[in-house]
């Protein structure tokens, strides 16, 4: 079975399925040429056994073959290193017409043990694997931002691709739905696991891979950034016995890291941890762990009631996305247990409106939360390389800054980004967030309950909590990153 590349038997409809002591029990589908058959006989010297099988029944065995053997590309990678060069492997591919003659499978493996070993090196979040009409590009998400890394040969798609669904347990021949499948491997020492999501495009399938490095789901929350003020503030809420708090903020703004930091900071081993999530990003030991699954009808509020009857001290729900999910868990906040979840709002005070405007009844929200928080990702400045530069009164404005004293005494510097070989002269290495953490207390609590305005809430919480864009304003001044980086994702606030 390992002597025959998967490209052999999907072209060839010839299928090794057992090796006996003298003879290979192989599955052939309709259309086989007798040419075939006997390259197949020559690869495994030894006389074959043919079984015909419909082509249905031909392709289900292809995948359960190839996905066990699976686990056999992943440990190729086992002893990858961070001296793979990833533009010296593309280099040395031969043209894909020679690879699907020769059906060697192991170019394609080592081009995507290049991929995966560089997007690590680069703190990349995706791999993006793109089919164009006339081109096949790879790109990068480094510091949200994408990043063209690599043009292979577009007739290198459909064999990069089905690799990667063979590694996925994936269906290779389902080209017409998206999938989603999962790696797990180790790259240069560090466990890390693959999210692989497909869609069908014009010109074939597209690719993303999302890279979840172990180790960064063992963060706590003194690495994420805030300032002791703010810190204490979530420490305090996150250590009440019951309660709701909600973490707002678009689509990949750090949400589910702050959610986990949460938890391995009250993860004592002495309360039942639970969470329901789509998908479950890191394990962390010691708390249990649910995913949905809307194709069996597995949803965010199934799995909340599911999990009220395990006895839970503290409950993490991956979103809200309806109403019945939110008023579970308000019950179960109001019952005793301390609910963490997320929320699409812009602002922190916006998920009052939100939960509002979704039908939830003043006086349940205010009996059950006792903090909101909005967050966003910026990128933090190379340091090898950023320029100084003194501020203008137009860049003090948008900070909300007042110079004091006068002469060089009243110069503000900034810091501006540059580029260079530490950063890939991109002028930003890595992220951090900014925050906007707000505990809910007696006076926010009453105004909650008496339905005023968004306005007035916000006005109230200022007094007690500085504003995500303040918080980003202290970035800037400390040197950390741009204006224009913080007024790039606060701009909508």
């Amino acid at each position: 079975m390992e002597e025959i590349p998967f490209a052999f038997a999907r072209r060839n409809g010839l299928l090794p399925l057992e090796a006996g002591e003298e003879q290979v029990r192989v599955a052939y589908r309709g259309g086989v040429k007798p040419s075939a058959i006997a390259e197949l006989r020559r690869r495994l010297q030894r006389p074959l056994t043919l079984e015909r099988v419909d082509n249905e029944r031909f392709e289900s065995l292809l995948r359960e073959v190839y996905e066990r053997s699976s686990g056999e590309a992943a440990q190729a990678m086992e002893g990858i290193g961070e001296d793979m060069d990833l533009q010296r492997v593309a280099s040395e591919l031969a043209e894909p017409q020679d690879l699907m003659e020769t059906e060697d499978d192991a170019p394609v493996i080592r081009l995507i043990n290049a991929l995966l070993t560089e997007a690590i090196k680069e703190e990349a979040s995706d791999i993006h694997i793109e089919t164009f009409e006339s081109r096949l590009v790879v790109r990068f998400r480094v510091d949200g931002v994408l990043r063209e890394v690599l043009e292979p040969p577009p007739g290198l798609a459909p064999l990069l691709i089905s690799r990667v669904k063979v590694m996925a347990r994936l269906d290779i021949a389902e080209k017409r739905l998206p999938q989603d499948g999962r790696i797990s491997l180790r790259i240069a020492g560090r466990p890390v696991d693959v999210r692989v999501s497909t869609l069908p495009v014009g010109q074939g399938e597209r690719v993303v891979l999302r890279l979840l490095d172990k180790q960064a789901g063992r963060l706590d929350l003194t690495h994420l950034g805030m300032d002791s003020d703010t810190l204490a503030r979530l420490q305090r809420i996150i250590h009440r016995p019951h309660g709701i708090l909600l973490v707002t903020g678009p689509t990949g703004s750090g949400k589910t890291t702050t959610l986990y930091a949460a938890l391995a900071a009250i993860n004592d081993r002495q309360r039942n941890i639970m969470t329901v999530e789509d998908p479950i990003e890191y394990y962390i030991d010691g708390v249990n762990q649910t995913q949905i699954n809307t194709k069996i009808d597995m949803t965010f509020a199934r799995g909340l009631r599911a999990i009220l009857r395990q006895d839970p001290d503290v409950v993490m729900v991956g979103e809200i996305r309806d109403a019945e999910t939110m008023e579970i868990g308000i019950q179960a906040s109001l019952t005793g247990h301390l609910v963490l979840s997320t929320l699409h709002t812009n602002t922190a005070i916006g998920a009052v409106t939100r939960l509002r405007d979704m039908g939830i009844e003043p006086f349940l929200l205010a009996s059950s939360l006792i903090g909101v928080m909005a967050q966003r990702l910026v990128r933090l400045l190379c340091p090898h390389c950023r320029k100084p530069y003194t501020a203008s009164e137009a860049d003090l404005a948008k900070l909300g800054v007042k110079r004091s004293g006068t002469g060089e005494q009243s110069t503000i510097t900034l810091y501006d980004a540059v580029g260079c070989e530490a950063c890939n002269h991109l002028g930003f290495r890595g992220r951090t967030g900014i925050y906007d953490v707000i505990e809910i207390d007696a006076n926010l609590r009453q105004m909650i309950h008496d339905g005023t305005g968004e306005h007035e809430l916000e006005r109230y919480a200022r007094e007690s909590a500085p504003s995500m864009s303040q918080d980003g304003a202290r970035r800037v001044l400390q040197g950390d990153t741009t204006l224009a980086e913080v007024l790039r994702v606060t701009q909508a606030e």
